[in-house]
């Protein structure tokens, strides 16, 4: 015999699907946005390159031994309106030492001027203080790095609305194709130094004015995208190293960021001074900035401080210890130590209404 099935459970047979299929789509959306958002989350962790973020032109890191002095070298013809000069300088490689990042031309954030970074002496250390983008020149530790950077303000060239005037004066500037230009003598520096750091035994004795401090305290703006890209070349360039070059780089100055041969590529001179190998290796040389070290100092104190804290809560309220264990000042002639005086004894126990127990008779 056939058996059939019921025609009242079809309708809620076929009823189910529509809401299964519906069901499904909702957590395919949702496991789509889940996708979505963890892709946003993850992105920026595989922008920031562990190599970029070495970069020493963006973080402050410090040595014990100072940079060579810097390269004599010509500075290369701007390659269009907009571009600022960017001094060359010598950046830090744990494994290999300062290398040179030549100078170059960059677009510039419309209205604002570059501060070049410099090595400080601090502490023993020499101290990478990185450069900014701001309305203003700060200091820069009085460096003479030239081209209108004579070790204060700058000289080069000044904004004017929107557009950016050339002092051909003391820059390399096309008139033919650039005519935002203008001429101020006054700013050249006669200054032959080419030392490359601030303070210590043979660094620049320069100190920030009131104006400068002032100037440090506005609104910054890190480096562009092709200053950082721009030195981790040049960190990827051995010809570029103190310890291959000796102090005077093949490419001591491009056109534009990054462009290490061609015509816009300008070599050194000459060494701005004899160059001395360092007496340690790089990995030997490297430290821990001062503001690190601060901070584990602080750190360090504020730890022993809270276990001298915790020592003393603890302690009870025993009576005085015995003189004659008392350790004297000066451990190593405890002849010269002053005598201590007899301890104070503990006061009686006041006295109790109780009856005492009966004491027990010797036997």
């Amino acid at each position: 015999m056939q058996s059939f099935r019921p025609i009242s459970a079809l309708p809620a047979s076929g009823a189910s699907a529509p809401g299964l299929r519906e069901n499904t789509m909702r957590v395919h959306r949702a496991v789509r946005f889940l996708a979505f958002a963890l892709l946003l989350l993850i992105t920026p962790a595989l922008v920031s390159s562990p190599s970029s973020a070495q970069i020493g032109i963006g973080i402050g890191i410090s040595v014990h031994i100072g940079p060579p002095a810097l390269p004599v070298y010509e500075q290369p013809i701007c390659p269009g309106p907009g571009y600022l000069w960017t001094p060359g300088y010598w950046s830090w490689n744990d494994d290999a030492g300062y290398y040179w990042v030549p100078g170059t031309w960059v677009v510039a954030p419309v209205g604002m001027l570059w501060t070049p970074g410099y090595w400080g002496w601090n502490n023993g250390l020499y101290v990478w203080n990185a450069g900014y983008w701001g309305p203003h020149i700060g200091f820069y530790g009085g460096i003479n790095y030239g081209f209108g950077y004579g070790g204060v303000g700058f000289g080069g060239g000044e904004w004017r609305g929107g557009a950016f005037f050339y002092n051909t004066a003391v820059t390399r500037v096309d008139t033919v194709h650039i005519t935002n230009v203008y001429v101020n003598r006054t700013v050249i520096v006669n200054n032959e130094s080419h030392v490359a750091f601030n303070g210590g035994e043979g660094g620049v004795a320069a100190r920030p004015t009131s104006q400068e401090e002032a100037y440090s305290r506005e609104p910054h703006q890190p480096p562009v995208a092709a200053q950082t890209e721009h030195e981790h070349a040049a960190s990827q360039n051995k010809a570029l190293f103190a310890s291959n070059n000796h102090g005077a780089p093949a490419v001591a100055a491009t056109a534009r960021p990054g462009e290490f041969s061609g015509h816009g590529v300008v070599g050194a001179k000459a060494a701005g001074a004899p160059y001395h190998p360092p007496a340690m290796s790089p990995k030997e040389a490297r430290a821990a900035s001062p503001a690190e070290s601060r901070g584990n100092e602080s750190r360090g104190n504020e730890s022993r401080g809270n276990e001298s804290r915790n020592n003393n809560n603890s302690r009870s309220p025993a009576p005085p210890a015995r003189t004659e264990n008392a350790r004297p000042q000066n451990e190593s002639h405890p002849e010269n130590a002053p005598k201590a005086k007899p301890a104070n004894q503990p006061k009686q126990p006041p006295k109790s209404n109780k009856k005492p127990p009966e004491e027990e008779k010797p036997r």
